[in-house]
């Protein structure tokens, strides 16, 4: 029993000394605009511009992490990274398991990518990324619900039949849509989640204020704005 409290104990030491040092940013590295890996294999997108200027402003030292999305919570959570910062957006129920900065966008806007118009989306197959917010409004919503591991694999399964349609972030599925001729946005969108923002343990208090301070320096200043039209992310502040 001692020596299991003395490896939490060694656990949470380790946690809290990641500040001093280096903060690990953990992201998905599968999700553009917000994060994706580029062609020299390296964390691109809008969340990494945010990541190092946020970084920059709260003058701590970062480096990036990628983790699959399935995982990426119990990852935070277990110490194999500081920060969350990719595409999460704020729900009560993941707010009883971690804690988060306030949000650096506005809810974006859901919606529903299909083959044609006419697809009945409140009581078809609907596809969606697991773990996400989009998965848990098709479970509630009367709508068939198939999970998928990654938000590729879920617009696959609507190009090859598996679903009627996919719902995910429409920044997301707005160039899918532009680059596939098959594949139609439909009108249909839906509001889900409280934005986006950064995870973190409950425990690090200090670090959610110096990040906290640095998004809302970045909002003041406009910065965060120009971010967000740059990536085409959505709404700004």
């Amino acid at each position: 029993m001692k020596k299991l409290l003395l490896t939490t104990a060694a656990l949470a030491l380790s946690a809290g000394f990641a500040m001093a040092d280096t903060v690990r940013l953990g992201t998905e590295g599968a999700y553009p605009p917000y994060n994706f890996i580029n062609d020299k294999g390296e964390v691109d997108g809008f969340e990494r511009e945010l990541g190092d200027e946020l970084c920059k402003r709260a003058e701590l030292t970062c480096e990036w992490v990628t983790n699959d999305w399935d995982s990426i919570i119990p990852n935070l959570v277990s110490g194999n990274y500081d920060v969350i910062i990719a595409g999460m957006s704020i729900t009560e129920e993941r707010d009883q398991v971690i804690d988060f900065t306030q949000n650096y966008t506005l809810p974006d806007p859901s919606a529903y990518l299909a083959p044609s118009a006419d697809v009945d989306v409140k009581s078809g197959v609907i596809a969606a990324q697991s773990g996400t917010i989009q998965a848990s409004y098709v479970a509630s919503s009367g709508a068939t619900l198939v999970e998928y591991a990654t938000p590729e694999e879920s617009i696959a399964a609507v190009r090859n039949g598996e679903a009627d349609a996919v719902l995910a972030d429409r920044a997301f599925l707005l160039p899918v849509a532009e680059e596939d001729a098959g594949l139609e946005l439909l009108e249909e969108m839906v509001m889900i989640g409280g934005g986006i923002g950064l995870g973190l343990r409950e425990s690090d208090t200090e670090l959610k204020g110096k990040l906290d301070a640095a998004i809302q320096s970045m909002k003041d200043d406009g910065s965060l704005n120009a971010l967000i039209e740059k990536w085409e992310i959505g709404l700004t502040f």
